[in-house]
């Protein structure tokens, strides 16, 4: 590998890394401030919102994953007319989706309050919101044509980089405005004003990245055939994701009410953010499966090392919210949250859990053009979601929609994932479990075993109690893991039908989403 690839690799993997670190930070310390200067009603009424937003996430029907395959393809062959039929093309697709999208909207301000239970005080405060963040949405599709581009030319500390700007200045700015009075509508133009310049700015470096010329002679049927083919099905997988993680505040905010919102998000969001960190570690697994296709005894190692890595990185963290989620929950957002917090934490972790072991499954589906299934399975999953959260959510409050989330996803990772990769890498589903998650599980067990002894000392309700036990546990639990490297065991794999062998991850940076 050159020299220059090696930089290439390391200011992407480093900047992703580190974008990821100073959103979770920035959440972790932003969520409180937010809630106990706004209030559980206007907090969870800013959560309600930015999840029925989130659905919008469905108009982009797969185009931006074809923008990122296509302009790899075609800048490696140099080929600039293809480039310019591609990029056209999407800026006027997204363009039309982005008028779509601002009507959708406009309709939703007109019914919100009739929708979802709003306190009528928070009616026109609602409507204002929806507007604001609708609008912010439906113009970054076109200008998500530019992250697209960067992502396709392998410039990811670009994206990085400006999301990390926009992160800090937006923390800066908010907690400079509500520390002097300001409301719940301020919070949200500041909110949706750092994304757009950050798109404006990764725009301008995708262009002088790559020269183009924007017209009309450009925008035609070939390239969007060739945008159509390619994002069907992740088209289909962008329908199941916003099926399984975006209906728990809607659902909640139309049946219980905006501040039960809150109550839910003070356990959900201790699982999104252990979810972001080992998505972020999974993404690399995809070109690897893609070079690796055709290569059986590649692709096993992948399976079962992956599989092996993510679960290093989701078991401590499982063991450490079970074991001390009361104490986090209480330092983080306060103790009046943690009665209800924390059962839903309890009731998403186990689930969660189970299918963040497995993500290097779905990317070597992924990387292999195999992803059909998936899909469809997810899809469904989606749908059973939604429907057990609505006829649980009545009966059993958040723990109910907790519960809804929880199931389809158990039948997803426990029925499905295992056997079909299994069944088809040809690995024993016994093999698999015992190369993959007997060693994870070992190294957990000091942890826990330590934590729990602190936890009948003292149970931390401050910062510095809670930081003791935290780096405690974390020393426990490094020292064994820098154990399995050193010895070698955490890379190597067994009897897979091929010659047993250490496997060689080859750093690919992954996309990073940016985290509210």
């Amino acid at each position: 590998m050159r020299k220059l690839e090696k930089l290439e690799i390391v200011k992407n993997v480093g900047s992703s890394w580190f974008a990821l670190g100073v959103n979770v930070l920035v959440g972790v310390f932003l969520s409180p401030f937010i809630l106990h200067r706004l209030g559980d009603t206007a907090f969870g009424l800013w959560v309600l919102i930015f999840s029925i937003t989130g659905y919008y996430g469905i108009f982009d029907f797969g185009i931006r994953s074809s923008i990122v395959r296509y302009v790899s393809k075609y800048t490696a062959t140099h080929d600039i007319e293809e480039v310019s039929g591609l990029i056209n093309t999407a800026t006027f697709t997204y363009t039309f989706i982005g008028i779509a999208s601002m009507l959708v909207t406009v309709v939703g301000c007109v019914y919100i309050d009739r929708l979802f239970k709003i306190p009528p005080s928070f009616h026109s405060t609602a409507q204002f919101l929806l507007l604001m963040v609708g609008l912010s949405v439906s113009v970054g599709f076109p200008l998500g044509v530019f992250g697209g581009m960067l992502e396709g030319l392998q410039k990811f500390y670009v994206i990085n980089w400006t999301n990390i700007a926009a992160v800090v200045i937006r923390g800066v700015l908010i907690v400079f405005y509500l520390s002097r009075g300001s409301g719940l509508l301020t919070v949200a133009l500041i909110t949706v004003s750092l994304p757009f310049i950050a798109s404006l700015v990764r725009a301008a470096f995708a262009l002088r990245a790559l020269p183009l010329t924007f017209r009309w002679k450009y925008v035609n049927r070939k390239s969007f055939r060739c945008m159509a083919g390619y994002s069907g099905i992740t088209f289909i997988t962008i329908i199941a994701w916003n099926l399984r993680f975006k209906t728990d505040a809607v659902v909640i905010g139309a049946f219980l009410s905006s501040a039960a919102i809150t109550y839910f998000y003070a356990g959900a969001r201790l699982v999104t953010y252990a979810a972001e960190l080992v998505g972020c570690l999974a993404q690399i697994f995809i070109p690897m499966s893609s070079q690796s296709e055709g290569n059986v005894r590649r692709l096993r190692q992948i399976f079962i090392v992956g599989n092996r890595a993510c679960a290093f990185t989701i078991l401590p963290i499982t063991t450490i919210l079970a074991i001390l989620g009361k104490s986090l929950i209480e330092v983080w957002l306060g103790k009046k949250y943690v009665a209800q917090g924390y059962p839903v934490l309890m009731i998403l972790i186990i689930p969660h859990t189970l299918a963040l072991m497995q993500q290097a499954g779905p990317r070597i589906l992924w990387g292999m053009s195999k992803h059909g299934k998936l899909a469809v399975v997810t899809v469904l999953e989606g749908f059973a979601n939604l429907v057990l959260s609505l006829l649980l959510v009545r009966p059993l409050g958040i723990d109910g929609d907790a519960l809804g989330t929880a199931i389809p996803l158990l039948g997803t990772f426990v029925i499905f994932m295992p056997w079909h990769l299994c069944s088809r890498l040809g690995v024993r589903i016994s093999t698999f479990i015992r190369e993959a998650y007997v060693l994870p599980v070992l190294l957990c067990i000091p942890l826990a075993a330590v934590l729990l002894f602190m936890q009948r000392s003292i149970v931390p309700h401050s910062k510095q109690q809670l930081g003791v036990q935290l780096v405690i546990g974390g020393v426990v639990y490094g020292t064994g893991l820098a154990w399995a490297y050193l010895s070698n065991r955490a890379l190597h794999t067994g009897d897979l039908g091929a010659p047993a062998a250490p496997l060689e991850l080859e750093p690919v940076a992954p996309r990073l989403e940016s985290v509210s």
